[in-house]
């Protein structure tokens, strides 16, 4: 009931994910600075996502790291997982129980699956939106993301989005969510619009808020 996409770009690391259950991105995306993203999706085990993390922070190796979390998880055939680390090939993995129309699909710097889907190739759609584009990396998964709503998506309507992605600094740079709604990729793409140029300046405000704009809210003198 998902598709997703995870991505590198010059040091970041990037997810965007959407379904027809909600809130999504609060189960299915998986972050971590320098090391890398890991989705666990379809029947969702969120612990499989910081499992393959631990993994590519020991070796970096994707498809090593799906093997060596799968080798110790139980229902591992319910279950769809994808990986990318600083380096080297992304990874996927698809579970004999993993539901309906799925499939998954590898690009340079990007990895993209889904369940549930109109068309088989969805994926692929979405990776080649992903490294064809330009702009900052929420801008890019928000492109893919929106080709593979574009190309069919699942079979039903969507319902929640989400997208994250982190840098240099111990904190998801960029967290945002839509847990419910009818337009679910609209209105993360809303909130990407309001959210980007602001996004440094709340990464200041952590680390030197000396220096930090203000931007006069009432109440702030």
């Amino acid at each position: 009931m998902t598709f997703s996409i995870a991505a590198r770009d010059g040091g970041r690391f990037g997810m965007a994910v959407s379904s027809s259950s909600p809130a999504v991105a609060a189960r299915c995306l998986h972050l971590r600075p320098g090391i890398g993203a890991a989705a666990s999706q379809n029947v969702t085990d969120p612990r499989l996502g910081g499992r393959m993390l631990d993994r590519l922070a020991v070796h970096g190796d994707a498809g090593r790291a799906l093997k060596e979390v799968g080798a110790d998880a139980t229902d591992l055939d319910y279950r769809q997982l994808t990986a990318i680390g600083a380096t080297g090939p992304a990874a996927w993995f698809s579970g004999e129980q993993t539901l309906g129309t799925h499939g998954a699909a590898v690009g340079p710097n990007s990895v993209a699956a889904g369940n549930m889907l109109v068309d088989r190739g969805l994926p692929a759609v979405m990776v080649e939106a992903f490294e064809s584009a330009t702009g900052e990396l929420e801008q890019r998964l928000l492109a893919a993301l929106r080709a593979g709503h574009d190309a069919g998506g699942e079979e039903g309507p969507v319902h929640s989005a989400g997208l994250a992605v982190v840098a240099d600094v111990e904190w998801r740079v960029t967290d945002l969510r839509v847990d419910w709604a009818e337009d679910p990729i609209d209105r993360l793409t809303e909130a990407v619009e309001v959210w980007l140029p602001q996004r440094d300046d709340y990464v200041r405000r952590g680390l030197n808020p000396a220096t930090a704009p203000s931007y006069g809210v009432p109440g702030d003198l």
